[in-house]
């Protein structure tokens, strides 16, 4: 006897030498009366199946099954009749249990995500996944973002403390479980009615004009944009530097400055900004969903993971 969290004493169930195979066959024999029959049954030998035998009358102490008087199958002991109905039933409950796989219902059950991302995410993926979560899910689905820092969404996802991580390829942990929801790319954004005009541009004139530069890291004046083109010779004038790329439309709408930002991130502002292609060939960037290896089956999450990857293919 012993106690488990103070609950009491309990039985410890002791099945050393007891091959669960041989109670199959157990409940095979007892069914079939008959050796071939049941070996027939369960594909194996007869030989095995009399091996088989032998180890059960050892485990119980008793015949189990008897020669008929006819000379034809055979006649469970006493003891095997009372076996018939408790092992068949513990069976059946045992392999329900092997059998039996997570449902999760959005609609009727309740569970809390939080998913880390940065605001590009969280507004390109995020704001549509919670304008569509009245359709997609009942009352009792909650979602929570926060902000994501690389230098935590491994200790983060690990310890459970964030469910989902949303962000580039450079900030998915290499121990995660990953998945791409869409490729992205860069445009030059600005103002409608901005003094440049709308005709296409040339590297020179982008390099002429000021620029927000968005910084995730935060104060920085140069980022992967500004490595790109000091590898072809040039530099862009970068005046401000902000934190978060949702802070760069509303900057954009009320002045002159300009901003090289993520496509779908625009998109969400057409109708104040204009958007031009950049006169370089610059490195595009893919979004991806990461997750802890554990949840790789938890019904829930891939509820939300296709959720998020419906969205991005939209």
């Amino acid at each position: 006897m012993k106690s488990i969290n103070g609950i009491g004493p309990i039985n410890v169930i002791d099945l050393r030498g007891v091959d669960l195979n041989l109670l199959v066959s157990l409940d095979a024999l007892l069914e079939e009366c008959n050796v071939t029959k049941a070996a027939a049954r369960l594909h194996l030998t007869q030989p095995a199946v009399s091996t088989q035998l032998a180890r059960l009358r050892k485990i119980f102490d008793d015949p189990l099954l008897i020669p008929a008087d006819s000379g034809r199958g055979m006649t469970p002991s006493a003891r095997a009749l009372g076996l018939i109905v408790p092992l068949h039933a513990a069976l059946n409950d045992l392999q329900a249990v092997v059998r039996q796989r997570p449902a999760f219902d959005p609609y009727q059950d309740r569970r809390h995500f939080v998913i880390a991302a940065n605001d590009n995410a969280a507004a390109v993926l995020g704001l549509r996944l919670m304008e569509q979560l009245p359709q997609l899910a009942g009352a009792g689905i909650k979602i929570a973002f926060v902000n994501a820092d690389q230098r935590q969404v491994a200790l983060q996802l690990e310890r459970a403390e964030i469910d989902l991580l949303l962000g580039s390829e450079r900030m998915v942990p290499p121990s995660m479980k990953a998945r791409k929801l869409y490729d992205e790319r860069f445009v030059m954004v600005q103002r409608k009615g901005h003094p440049r005009g709308a005709g296409a541009l040339d590297i020179d004139e982008y390099c002429s004009l000021k620029h927000v530069l968005v910084s995730t890291s935060g104060g920085s004046f140069s980022g992967f944009m500004d490595e790109h083109l000091e590898r072809l010779g040039r530099q862009r004038e970068v005046c401000l530097s902000v934190q978060n790329f949702t802070l760069v439309p509303d900057l954009l709408c009320n002045s002159d400055y300009v901003a090289t930002l993520p496509s779908r991130l625009f998109a969400r502002y057409s109708d104040r900004l204009d958007a031009f292609e950049l006169p370089f060939q610059a490195e595009n960037f893919s979004l991806f969903a990461a997750w802890h290896p554990r949840n790789q089956a938890d019904p829930a999450l891939l509820w939300l993971r296709e959720a998020l990857a419906a969205i991005g293919a939209a």
